[in-house]
């Protein structure tokens, strides 16, 4: 660490970004880092804006020590958070921070709000149209592509035809730019940077999942989670917020015995996991560097 304070080039950009699966140790690095460039963090994780949210996503809000954070506990529980206001509140954070002298590091484990940081992607700013995607997921994919056979798709819209849940948000805009032609992009600067990818070895990375989804069962989380039900938040609700929440919402039904709860859960957050690396490889493909350790 000593050796990274004294190298004055290693961090001239304008954010040092920590990223990597779940349970590979991000906010650790960070706050160390934070502490040698006398910098603050900014959050890049899509749940962790949740006040009352605190076990199920794993903000380890110790950890942080006397380090200030930004974008945690932002939003209360049945809010409604996406990529538009993550890249606004971003800027004001990252300015306001700059403002006062300090760097800026970014840690967090969603791919695809530091890629949307680095990358301008003008067709994130579509608004979500939640009748039109109810009324999609009905289909099933060779109906959606059929769908959008039939439309106007910009000539610089590049879509990913992998899924059905990127199928449906293709069509989604495309309806969108059909009904309001003269949609006026805003232009989204990029920041430069340095990226730190953090990825233990598999086995390693496995049993730190373990362990912390135990840790967090004997924390409360469960009654984390009976909190939320009593503050008005729904089981389809639930599910939005992620895996924790959506298993313990079926644990708590009776949908699910403790023990399969248990390993469902493991099994996908290990799945989870593997899925962060591929988007995190996916970045690399699309020309983002990332110093993997």
């Amino acid at each position: 660490m000593a050796n990274l304070q004294e190298d004055q080039g290693f961090l001239p950009e304008d954010l040092l970004i920590i990223l990597g699966p779940t349970a590979s140790g991000k906010t650790k690095l960070a706050v160390e880092l934070a502490k040698y460039f006398n910098a603050e963090i900014i959050s890049a994780d899509s749940r962790q804006v949740y006040r009352h949210m605190n076990i199920g996503t794993g903000k380890d809000l110790s950890e942080y020590q006397h380090i200030p954070y930004h974008l945690i506990d932002i939003l209360n529980p049945g809010e409604k958070y996406n990529i538009d206001l993550f890249l606004r509140d971003f800027d004001d954070a990252y300015y306001d921070i700059i403002e006062r002298g300090k760097r800026v590091i970014v840690c967090g484990g969603t791919g695809f709000y530091i890629q949307s940081l680095l990358q301008a992607k003008p067709y994130t700013q579509i608004p979500i149209n939640l009748e039109l995607k109810t009324k999609l997921e009905l289909k099933n994919k060779e109906e959606l592509l059929r769908i959008l056979d039939g439309m106007i798709i910009p000539k610089d819209f590049s879509i990913d035809l992998s899924s059905q849940k990127r199928i449906i948000r293709a069509i989604e805009i495309c309806t969108y730019l059909e009904s309001q032609p003269n949609f006026n992009f805003k232009g989204k600067s990029t920041y430069r940077y340095k990226i730190i990818g953090l990825n233990p070895l598999v086995e390693i990375r496995r049993q730190r999942i373990t362990t912390r989804l135990y840790q967090r069962l004997e924390e409360g989380m469960i009654a984390e989670v009976e909190d939320l039900l009593k503050k008005g938040i729904t089981h389809e609700e639930l599910e939005y917020y992620g895996l924790e929440y959506k298993y313990i919402s079926y644990f708590l039904k009776g949908e699910l015995t403790y023990e399969a709860f248990f390993t469902k859960l493991e099994t996908e957050i290990h799945r989870y996991a593997k899925r962060q690396m591929t988007y995190f490889r996916k970045m690399e493909k699309d020309g983002i560097e990332i110093d993997w350790y």
